[in-house]
Formats: structure tokens, sequence, C-alpha cells
């Protein structure tokens, strides 16, 4: 473990996926890091709201940095999923052709998949199609099979990268958001809504903030972020039985368009919308786009026209003006930046963080050594398809009937090394109040177990 001294050898603003990777990549390294983060919890920003694919890259931009960040992303976790007991739900994932016109595109994306290194993608006929998913509408054409496309829990992943850059010695703050800055040619000077801090550099990773970041950092932002709302529809478990593969449209230059795939948590997932909008703080979701993704499943999947709703949300992607990562940085002055990282960001995350401290370790260096041992803190598993934790004894009740979460998960998520910071960290970390009642049924005890254990309480003093 680091010794930690003053000034540390880098401050990662955000503590988003890529944050929260990129801490961890660094203190493997010996690195003393500080990651500030604006709200009471990690993955608060764009990073709690996505569908949860790992990607193989195939439809990713050839020799781009995007997808060498994607395919070194992808491997990395699955090489370190098992020690930290990180699930995946291995579907395969379908590119299907509804009409001639994307019908006749499969050919090139097949092209581009080999292109790509992801050897194992191959056509299916309408026939194959219907045999592997025989629920899906009778006017399915064709389809590109990318075999290695899989499901992960999209949050247990980046707890479990910030976990251990934390046991490695990174210091995490929360409620720290950035107020001003100043680099004296050797040190950046951070006031920050927790205080002062210093560092030798800075890495910005603030996501939908990130030109801010940059422009109250440098003076000026080489980018634009240009916030793209995706809204979801979430239908109830028992409609998971009526699709196995992960069903990807044929993408535009624009999006790569509406996806219907189970999730880890075994429910099936519609979405999401592709909507620019000014505001970067409240993705709202609107009844007009819901009803056009539910109208569009059932038209994917006719038996889903008597599924019921479980849950619908939105999220903000952080969008540029440019399709392509914004990865830059100038060493003279300690800045780095990994900005624009739009949809793939779950994927490339690991993969990000070893690119950028590539580019970093070329001018930086750490002020300790790497560590002897690696701690591994394994997670708790959330994951349907595996064993959950009601199913074992001493589990000290169900809190979360609508999904089986135990009171023994939810204490072990509030007394553990990175503890929520509000009720969507807890949420996050073990499934409570995710389900058909969204709450209703567990909030008060949820808040009883919680009070006085939450930065933010779940029920306000006020209100008590």
């Amino acid at each position: 473990m680091t010794a930690f001294g003053d000034p540390a050898d880098a401050i990662i603003i955000g503590a988003g996926v890529v944050g929260c990777a990129m801490a961890r990549r660094l203190a493997l390294e010996g690195a003393a890091v500080i990651v500030l983060e604006r709200a009471p919890d990690i993955l608060s920003g764009a990073s709690k709201a996505n569908s949860a694919i790992l990607h193989t890259g195939f439809d990713a931009p050839p020799d781009s940095v995007e997808l060498e960040c994607m395919q070194a992303g992808y491997d990395e976790y699955m090489e370190i999923r098992g020690g930290f007991n990180l699930p995946v739900l291995e579907t395969g994932a379908m590119v299907a052709a509804w009409d001639g016109s994307e019908e006749e595109r499969l050919p090139e994306l097949l092209d581009q998949a080999l292109l790509n290194g992801v050897a194992d993608a191959r056509l299916l006929s309408r026939a194959e199609v219907l045999s592997r998913e025989p629920a899906l509408a009778a006017h399915v054409r064709a389809a590109l099979l990318v075999p290695r496309e899989v499901i992960i829990d999209p949050w247990s992943a980046p707890l479990a990268y910030a976990t251990q850059a934390k046991a490695l010695g990174a210091r995490f703050h929360f409620n720290a958001g950035l107020q001003s800055a100043d680099f004296d040619g050797g040190i950046w000077h951070l006031n920050t809504q927790a205080g002062a801090m210093t560092a030798r550099s800075v890495i910005n990773c603030a996501g939908i903030q990130g030109d801010r970041i940059e422009q109250m950092l440098l003076g000026e932002a080489q980018f634009e972020i240009r916030p793209r709302k995706g809204q979801f529809v979430v239908f109830d478990k028992a409609a998971a039985r009526h699709l196995r593969t992960i069903l990807l449209p044929v993408p535009t230059a624009r999006t790569k368009g509406v996806v219907l795939t189970r999730t880890i948590f075994g429910n099936l997932l519609v979405g999401p919308t592709a909507e620019e909008q000014e505001d970067r703080e409240r993705p709202d979701v609107t009844r007009p786009e819901l009803e056009m993704l539910i109208a569009k499943a059932v038209e994917l999947v006719p038996a889903l026209a008597e599924a019921q709703v479980t849950a619908v949300y939105a999220g903000l992607r952080p969008a540029s003006e440019e399709k392509h990562y914004r990865v830059h940085s100038l060493p003279e002055k300690g800045y780095y930046c990994a900005g624009g990282i739009r949809s793939t960001g779950l994927t490339a995350a690991l993969g990000i963080a070893r690119h950028v401290q590539a580019l970093w370790s070329q001018s930086q260096t750490v002020s300790g050594s790497r560590p002897a041992e690696t701690p591994i803190d394994p997670l708790p598993n959330l994951a349907e398809h595996l064993t959950r934790d009601w199913q074992m004894p001493g589990h000290d009740g169900i809190v979360c009937h609508c999904e089986m979460v135990t009171g023994r998960e939810i204490d072990a998520a509030l007394a553990s090394p990175l503890p929520p910071g509000d009720f969507g960290g807890l949420r996050r970390r073990t499934r409570c109040a995710m389900g058909r009642c969204q709450g209703f049924n567990c909030l008060a005890r949820l808040a009883s177990l919680s009070e006085g254990r939450l930065s933010v309480p779940l029920v306000p003093e006020a209100a008590r």
C-alpha cells in the first residue's frame, strides 16, 4: 500500500465507472490517488443507467481508441471477474434485420466484425434465427450472431474496482464538487466542496460535466458535451422467458438503436432512446417515448403484449460534438482527460484506464511501489441465475420481497469498505426497492435499517 503524502500523485475527478477503473489502475501501479465526486456516492451520474451489456467491439470504428479500449476492457473483465465474484450471463447477441435494406447491410457488419477481430461472428438465416428465438416476430429476415456479447451486473463491477482502489490506499471524497483550480507549474491546487487538495496531476473522468471541468482547469475545453438522454422500460421477470439472446438493431450513423435484452437481475429490458437535451441534471422519463419503447418491444416479440412493466428509468450519456472518445493529455500541465465516453463506457472502462495510465506514465511517476499482494474483496452476488443470499441460512429475513433482498445484504452493504452514501447507492448495491412495488412495501424497513448510516438520509430529518 502506498504511503500517502501531500501532494497526491493524481486526483481523479469523477467516480463513475471510468473514474473507478482509473483509480484502481493507478493504485495497482503504486500511485497515491484521490478521487473527487460531487455526488454522495459512486455511479451517481451517467454510469448508473445503462443496458449492462459487455460488448466485443464488433461494430466499433476500426483502429479506434474506442475499439482498443473496449476489447482490452472486455478481456480484463473476464480475467478478473472470478476473484471479484462478478457475474456474467452468457447470451450472445443478434443484430436482426427486419426488412430488405437492413438485411443487405448484414454482410457489411460481418466484414466489420471480422476486421475488428471478432472471428466467431456469423450470419444466420431466418430459419436459424427463429430456431434460436422462436418468440420473435415472424417477419424477421436474418441476423448477425455475435456469440461473445454477454450481460453483466452494471453496478457491482465498478464497485469492485473502487473497493480495490480504496484497499490499495486511494482516497474517495464525496460531495466534493470542484470549485476552482490552479496549476503552479508543478502542482495542481484544487478547491472543492470537501476542502483544498493538491496533486501532481489531474485526470478528468467527469462524464457529463467533462467539458466544464476541462474549462475550469485549463481555461478552455477541447470538446463539448451534448447530453443524450436514453429512456428504458423494464419488463417483469416473467417476460424474460421470451428471449435468451440480446436483440440488437441494425445501427444507424447516429445511434446503436433500441436494444431488447435480458438483465442479470432476471428482467427484460428495452431501450434506450437517443434524445438530445440541454439539461445535464434531469433525465426525465416521458410517456410518448416509453410507449414507443413498449410498442417496439411488442413489435419484435409479440408475446410481450401481455407482459407487465416493472419500472422505467432514464440516464444521460456524455456524447460530444464528435462521435469518438475524447481522450487527450497535456503532460506539461499534468492534465489527462477521458471525455465523451458514450454508451460503451461500461465495457471499455478497464481498457480506458490502461490507455490513460500508459499516457500518464510517460511523464508522471508514482510515489509508492506496486503492491506485493493485491487485495481482492469478492462482492455479494446479485445475479438471478446464480445462488442468492436469501437461499442461504442465517440471512436475517427478507427485507425487499420483490427482489428477495435480505437483512444480511443490507447490513453488509452499509458496513462495507465503500458504503453507500445515499438511497440510490444502497439500491445499486443490493437491488432493494427495484422490483414491482418500487419500495412501497419495504421503504419503512429500509429507512430503519439505514438510519444514521447514509450521508444523505433516506428520510430527511425534517420529515421525522
